[in-house]
């Protein structure tokens, strides 16, 4: 069948509107007809190298239209938001760790399915495609079942799809990983999507403090407005003096979504004895360093991909929040439609968008 894509022709390039091609479902698969899809930091940060021509976006929600011979946990006619791929079979995802999956760049980033080829064609040519199980960055996704999670018909279909990753990845490094007791303080640097997502999930945990650190005013603002105590303007002086003043003794916990090196150091420094730290970031620093004596006291490090979740449950779990009101993501979000994909861009890379959602 035929469905509308921006495709990716050349890295840091401009996507382009166009019709590819898509192959039927296998009999592991499943077409979505996409209502909506969010545009993740990911999605940016892989649009620099990505082999092309390649076809991005992996925060989806939308309708079933078809399912593969064997599919069971799913419908034509459900309502659906996608997550990540998964291979199933190793002892990670059969211990309900898939975001750990022995298998997980393959089946995530390789841009193929696991035999090799792509359900995605443009003009004879083979699309690199499967992006974290999606590549929604069209009207119409064949995704594998694992990345498939049916949701409740009744919710918002638009505003489902950035549940997928960001705020999963947000709420999940809280919630699934972290886990901060009542009473208990926590700082989270950076506060677009994934931060502000950290910070309604302390909130909901009973953190008695919860900094948000960030160079951007507005997202600070909203920061607070969504469940931080306090803010951190780290444009306006050293965040680990503020942070300092803040709690002397230091924070039990630290979330980091930034992916910068000198950040996650000053996370790691700003941490007390015991203090734990989760990484979620992917971003411009290819290593990280500590000063030794800075991980001394209990301090552990943990990496964190996908909020550890395990996505049929999870997602659900988050999407009833929202609906009940204790997860408020919605202010985040701005809807652009389809057709604009790079002014979406645009404005998810200045700051001035939290949470950019394309819309068909």
């Amino acid at each position: 069948m035929r469905a509308t894509a921006a495709l990716l022709e050349q890295p840091g390039q401009p996507f382009v509107l166009t019709e590819v091609d898509l192959d039927a479902p296998r009999p592991d698969e499943v077409l979505v007809r996409v209502a909506g899809v969010g545009i993740c930091g990911t999605d940016l940060e892989f649009a620099t190298f990505f082999p092309t021509p390649a076809l991005l976006g992996h925060e989806g929600s939308g309708v079933v239209e078809k399912v593969g011979a064997h599919v069971t946990s799913v419908r034509p006619g459900d309502a659906v938001a996608m997550s990540f791929a998964s291979c199933g079979t190793c002892a990670l995802c059969r211990t309900g760790s898939p975001a750990y999956c022995r298998s997980f760049d393959a089946v995530n980033f390789s841009g193929r399915r696991p035999d090799g080829s792509t359900a995605v064609t443009h003009e004879g040519r083979e699309v690199n495609a499967h992006f974290l199980g999606q590549s929604s960055f069209a009207s119409h996704v064949v995704a594998p079942e694992r990345a498939v999670v049916r949701i409740d018909p009744s919710l918002d279909l638009l505003r489902a799809g950035p549940f997928g990753c960001g705020f999963q990845t947000g709420a999940g490094g809280v919630l699934n990983v972290l886990q901060p007791r009542p009473g208990s303080s926590i700082a989270i640097f950076g506060a677009g999507a994934v931060g502000v997502a950290a910070v309604i999930a302390a909130s909901l945990s009973g953190c008695a403090v919860v900094a948000a650190v960030d160079v951007n005013p507005a997202k600070l603002e909203a920061a607070r407005g969504s469940g931080a105590t306090h803010t951190v303007d780290s444009s306006a002086g050293s965040a680990a003096e503020q942070l300092a003043a803040l709690l002397p003794e230091g924070f039990d916990f630290v979330i980091d979504t930034t992916g910068r090196e000198d950040v996650l150091r000053t996370a790691v420094e700003s941490l007390g004895p015991l203090g734990r730290a989760g990484v979620i970031g992917i971003g411009p620093s290819e290593s990280m360093s500590f000063e030794w004596r800075s991980i001394l006291n209990g301090r552990t490090v943990t990496g964190i991909i996908a909020g550890s979740s395990l996505p049929q449950l999870f997602l659900p779990k988050l999407l009833e929040l929202n609906a009940k009101g204790q997860f408020p993501v919605e202010k985040m979000i701005t809807y652009f439609p389809f057709e604009q994909i790079n002014e979406a861009v645009a404005a998810v890379r200045s700051g001035s968008v939290g949470k950019a959602v394309l819309t068909f």
